[in-house]
């Protein structure tokens, strides 16, 4: 019988085994992760996801770019989305040197996409007309009082929201939706999939410490730091992200935090960073079976984020719908809808599929978009429960808990 155990302990990391007098038992391996995200080879530093921190920087100049009136054109914002390398599509010199791009790699997981390309041309559609819409429909009404199928501004408290004739706030729905399409689907149905971390000669190179071509790390240790890295890389401390989850970029990590805020969730931001810690351990000690048992914890708890933060966000819509708060619930529903696309991108460990069918998603978002002919200005509370309870049912926790405010 194996046993696995996390030891927060000095980074370093060993494989141990010994033998009972039995000789028909097995083996007792352990595997030691390190007390953070620290992993050396010959003095190096062996972790590596800058193409992760350039992707979340470019999402966040996006999304803030969506409400920059009189500035952003629907190219500009198309530009930033599918960036050039040496184009000038950022503020920032070397987010604009970079050849990575954030449309390149929605919808574009090897799991889920790599045989199935035309959802993913529609997918990446789907984005380029959020980008669209917000330009040619709300733009023009930056003015306007937003009224049932007329975009324009509402209030919200002390803040002013830029809506669709339906209700909707792009740059809302945009950013959420790409937490599941671009941070959630690379994660996990990429960069900690069999498929991308044993491909070709990537688990004899990894058991005999072959580095990637001109680097100090195998190819298997680099992809596992890819899916670390849509998580914790813009994270002050990439090694000890923990003490600041939540507050490091407004995608995966914010809303980790935001879940780990909730006391029926507290310990779920230490569970998805131990489990990638003891991941990477893993394949640094050879022990493949532990690292694919941590990859399934990773993939459970953040498709319960995504599915978390979709329920909480219709719950908050809905209390604002009933309190005739409609720049609340816009905001809040907007989110929501953002989440509930996400949910497209979850996976289910035991399965190996999405927690929620395309099918599935699909019907959320029609709901939610056609109690009446004007979209969210006519969505009912008795449809935010409906597709809450259809979320929730999934899992292990109740539409009460995922609701609640935090």
């Amino acid at each position: 019988m194996k046993k696995i155990l996390l030891f927060l302990a000095v980074p370093t990391l060993f494989l141990t085994s010994c033998s009972s007098d039995d000789d028909n038992s097995d083996d007792i391996n352990q595997v030691e992760a390190p007390l953070t995200y620290t992993f050396t080879r010959n003095g190096e530093s062996t972790v590596s996801f800058s193409g992760q921190t350039t992707r979340i920087a470019m999402s966040e100049e996006t999304v803030s770019a969506f409400n920059d009136f009189g500035v952003s054109t629907e190219t500009s914002l198309l530009n930033m989305f599918n960036h050039q390398e040496g184009a000038n599509d950022f503020s920032d010199t070397e987010l604009n040197a970079s050849d990575k791009s954030m449309r390149s790699k929605t919808a574009a997981s090897r799991d889920y996409f790599s045989a199935n390309t035309s959802e993913a041309a529609l997918i990446k559609e789907t984005f380029d007309g959020y980008i669209s819409t917000q330009i040619n429909e709300v733009y023009p009404n930056e003015m306007t009082n937003a009224s049932p199928g007329v975009a324009g501004q509402i209030a919200d408290g002390s803040s002013t929201r830029y809506v669709t004739g339906k209700g909707l706030e792009m740059n809302q729905t945009f950013a959420k939706g790409l937490i599941g399409a671009l941070m959630v689907d690379q994660m996990l149905n990429n960069y900690l999939s069999t498929s991308v971390l044993d491909e070709a000669t990537n688990v004899s190179d990894n058991d005999n410490d072959i580095p990637a071509e001109g680097k100090v790390y195998t190819t298997m240790e680099h992809k596992w730091d890819e899916a670390y890295g849509y998580l914790f890389g813009a994270s002050t401390d990439t090694a000890n992200p923990i003490t600041t989850v939540g507050d490091d970029d407004s995608f995966l990590n914010k809303y980790l935090g935001r879940v780990e805020g909730d006391t029926d969730f507290a310990g779920i931001a230490q569970e998805v960073y131990d489990a990638l810690k003891l991941g990477r351990a893993a394949i640094v000690a050879k022990n493949y079976e532990v690292r694919d048992e941590q990859a399934a914890i990773v993939r459970q708890k953040i498709s319960e984020v995504i599915a978390i933060r979709a329920i909480y966000y219709l719950q908050q819509g809905k209390n604002a719908v009933q309190n005739g708060d409609m720049g609340a619930a816009f905001h809040d529903l907007s989110e929501g809808y953002g989440f509930v696309y996400s949910l497209r991108f979850t996976r289910n460990p035991n399965t190996n599929e999405p927690f929620f069918t395309r099918t599935e998603v699909d019907s959320y978002i029609s709901q939610l978009m056609n109690d009446g002919a004007n979209g969210l200005w006519d969505v009912t509370p008795a449809t935010l429960d409906s597709i809450s309870e259809a979320i929730a049912a999934k899992f292990d926790f109740t539409v009460a808990q995922a609701g609640s405010t935090n």
